[in-house]
Parts: C-alpha cells; structure tokens; sequence
C-alpha cells in the first residue's frame, strides 16, 4: 500500500507536464492514493451471496424504506453517482435507507448500503452526505468486513453475517433484550472498523468524492460536525467508524494533492428539497426498533410485516397502581430467579424479559412501568465495574437522553452488585423517565436489571423495585 503523502505521479518535469496537458486541453491528473483490498480468502462471487443473505436479515429485523419512497430514491441516484468512481472490483452496488434516528451508515459484503434516516438529516450539504456514502462505498472496495469476519471467525468465513445489522441500530454488545427480542444474539464485531480501516475508508472515499465533482472536504466536515455536537461516543456512527486521530489533518493533506475546481459540488436543488422533507419525518429510536415497533405502524411507510395503523395508547396516557402489592410468585429465569408481585406480567423469555404491572407495557413493546432484566456480554473481559461501565455506554447510546448518576458498589443476596440510577426527562412524551440500573456477575457476563419508572412516580414505585432486587438469587 502506497502512502496517502504521494506526489503526483508525473514521469517528467511538472512543468513540461502542464504544459502538455494544457496543449490537450485536459486537467491534471489527481495522485489518487493506491489502497489494495485486505487479504482474505472469500472470493467475490461468495461476498456476493454473503451480502445478499445479509441484505435479507436486515429487511427482516430493521425497518428500510421502501424503494418507491422519493427519499430512497434520492439516495440511489447519488449512490449510483459515487459508485461510477469506485475502483477495483465493479460490485453491484445497492442502497437503502433505514428508518432510524440514529446517525450512522453501514456497507454490507457485495455492496449493499444502508444510511440512516437521521443522516440524511443531520447532513448540512449534499457533499456531506455523500462523504458518508463515499466513505461506505469505500469499506466494500477494500473489503473491510469480510476480513473482520475472518478475523474474528477464524472457522469458516460466514456464521452469522446475516445477524450482524441489528448492532448498528441497537449498540452491538448489549447481547439482551434488544438484540435477543428481535431473534438476534451475534456481536456487532464485523462492522465495528478498526482505526486503520477508518483511515483508509477516509482517504479512498475523499479521492471518490473528487472524482463525482464534490467539494471533498465535505467528508472531514461531516465526521466533525457530528463529533463536535454529540461528543465522540456520542453516536453509533462515531461508536463505528472510530476517529482513527488526526482525520482532518490526513483527508486536507490528501485533498491538497487533487487539483483544484473552481465551482465543486457543496449542495444540489435535489439534497435542499430532500433535506426539507426528511426534516418533517419522524425516525424509529433505537429502543422502538428493539421493541419492534415499526412492526406493527410506520408513520413513514417503512417497509414491514404489519400494517400502519398507530398504538391506541402512550406513555404520557399510562397509569398504573404504583402501591406495594401483596402477593408475590417466584420468576424463574435462565440462571436466576426473582420474586415479582404475582398481578405483574412477564414479555421476552428466560434469558431477557420485561416484567411489568398491568399497563406497564405499551402496545408498541415499550416499557413504562417495571423491570427489564438481560445477560450482558462484552467482546473482552474484565472486572464487573468495567463490564458494568460497557453496559451504560450501550445504554445511554440507545437512549441518548439517559442522564446517569453516580455509580454505587452494592450488595445482593451476598453478591456484589454496581448500581447507578438515571433521568431522561425527555421520555414518555415528556413525562419523564427514572431508570435505575443493577449489575450482577454471571461468570464473564453479567446479568443486568433496569427498573423503569415515570419520573414522578419512581418513588412510589422504590419499594417494589427494592423487595424484586434483593430477592434476585444467581444459580
């Protein structure tokens, strides 16, 4: 591989160069950076297949738009443009767009590409957005993700590729009821890049950015305005796509190499019209896709098993008897057992469940009132605190509102426990939430219990939450 600092590839003086080219009429050629594809062994016929199995998974656990939306539309007919600069193998290259606030992308074996709906709208120009795409595009040129698969696989090239899209949405390592209640339980380790793919996704995709006539540095722009509101894990595209360091300094340093344009692309009448509309659209949380909401209504006619028809209930309508009840009964879990007052119901399974009183659980899979318990699993182990510290970066990047508080070092059933508690005051239609979160040690895991309340009735609800907690026993 050919470093990004290159001069231009010229066989005779520079000058001489100019001048010929200028005989011809022509500009100068760019020193477009030479990235060669990373070494696996999954030939391009199999990556194809690999991809469209993947594709299939992703229709089936997140919700896409469909085709015939002017939104998709837009995003073919740019992605198409990009993909014409795209060197190396020519991938049929395919794009979608998720329904999802989230702000990320992500590419698929083969050349299928999924931007998010928030990106769309937290793109200030058309030459951001297709610095993203660009950057994605990237990835499959230079097969990223097959060998991340390899790598992390070492058996075999493709087990569980088609699970690998939930994590985009839902954080990758939560490893319970979201993943789990949508059928998935893969990692997300496929299309977690490392710093050096990143960098190398920046400097192929800001040479394809070039090339389709856009503003380059419409790339750098983009991955800094997101970094500068959000904070650098503050978004599932940051999480991702890590800032190799220095991204600006590498992509200005490549782009001084292209020959200058008097008027490259910054924005189209086609992005300010798209951008308006998608300005009026209301993405799914990653919370509601977990629930599997978009299954059941799709306000933005999001492709889905289900029809369109909207809840009859929301969490600012909800009330339920917050008093301590009298009679309990004993949930028998995979592993654990609690007790739950006995008028409660349980959704999910033994291994990751919602418990709630009556009302406690909304039509569309939200919690309101109750406890959610599940099994977490980091890609490496460590201390309780640290798998404990990975757990509530998951979570408050699933629920970017969750304030937590201090965290507490506790003790259950003679078990040491960490705890910490949290706000989101933007929850439940402005209701506000109290989530009050416990780790448990299960071996290199930990099994993890959200208690879930509406602001104002948390208190009320603490004895309840306290008697279910200290009842916990891990088998």
């Amino acid at each position: 591989m050919k470093d990004a600092s290159l001069p231009h590839l010229f066989s005779f003086p520079v000058f001489s160069a100019l001048v010929f080219l200028c005989v011809l009429g022509t500009q100068p050629a760019r020193a477009r950076v030479e990235l060669q594809p990373c070494k696996n062994s999954v030939p391009p016929e199999k990556q194809i297949q690999l991809g469209q199995k993947a594709v299939q998974q992703v229709y089936a656990e997140m919700p896409i738009l469909p085709d015939s939306s002017p939104v998709t539309q837009y995003i073919q007919t740019l992605g198409q443009k990009l993909a014409e600069q795209a060197p190396g193998y020519r991938w049929s290259y395919n794009f979608h767009v998720v329904d999802v606030a989230d702000i990320n992308a992500f590419a698929l074996p083969g050349g299928s590409i999924f931007v998010n709906l928030g990106t769309i709208q937290a793109a200030d120009t058309e030459a951001q957005l297709a610095g993203v795409m660009a950057h994605e595009i990237s990835h499959v040129v230079l097969q990223h993700s097959v060998c991340n698969i390899e790598k992390e696989q070492r058996v075999g090239t493709v087990a569980g590729l088609g699970q690998i899209a939930s994590g985009v949405l839902l954080g990758s390592d939560l490893g319970g009821l979201a993943q789990r209640g949508i059928g998935l339980t893969a990692s997300l380790g496929f299309l977690k890049m490392s710093r050096g793919a990143e960098q190398q996704a920046d400097l192929e995709g800001v040479g394809i950015l070039y090339d389709s006539g856009y503003d380059p540095r419409g790339m750098p722009q983009f991955f800094e305005t997101v970094e500068a509101k959000y904070g650098k894990g503050g978004t599932q595209l940051l999480s991702d796509h890590p800032n190799p360091g220095h991204r600006t300094e590498y992509v200005n340093r490549e782009i001084a190499t292209f020959q200058p344009r008097s008027n490259p692309i910054t924005n189209t009448p086609e992005f300010q019209q798209v951008h308006q509309d998608v300005a009026g659209m209301r993405a799914y949380t990653a919370k509601e896709v977990a629930a599997g909401v978009w299954k059941h209504r799709s306000p933005n006619q999001t492709v889905s098993p289900g029809g369109n028809q909207d809840d009859t209930d929301t969490a600012a309508d909800v009330q339920v008897d917050t008093a301590p009840p009298q009679n309990w009964t004993t949930f028998q879990g995979s592993g654990f057992t609690m007790q739950v007052p006995s008028i409660w119901q349980a959704k999910g399974n033994q291994t990751a469940a919602m418990v709630a009183p009556p009302g406690g659980i909304l039509q569309d899979g939200s919690l309101v009132y109750g406890v959610l318990t599940s099994v977490y699993t980091p890609h490496q182990p460590g201390s309780l605190r640290e798998t404990f510290n990975a757990l509530l970066e998951n979570l408050t990047r699933a629920n970017p509102g969750l304030q937590a508080g201090t965290m507490n070092r506790i003790t259950i059933g003679g078990m040491t426990a960490d705890s910490v508690k949290g706000v989101n005051h933007s929850a439940n239609n402005g209701r506000g939430e109290h989530d009050w979160v416990v780790g448990l040690p299960m071996g290199s895991s930990i099994r993890f219990f959200v208690f879930v309340a509406p602001e104002t009735d948390f208190n009320a609800m603490r004895p309840t939450f306290e008697r279910i907690l200290n009842s916990v026993n891990i088998q």
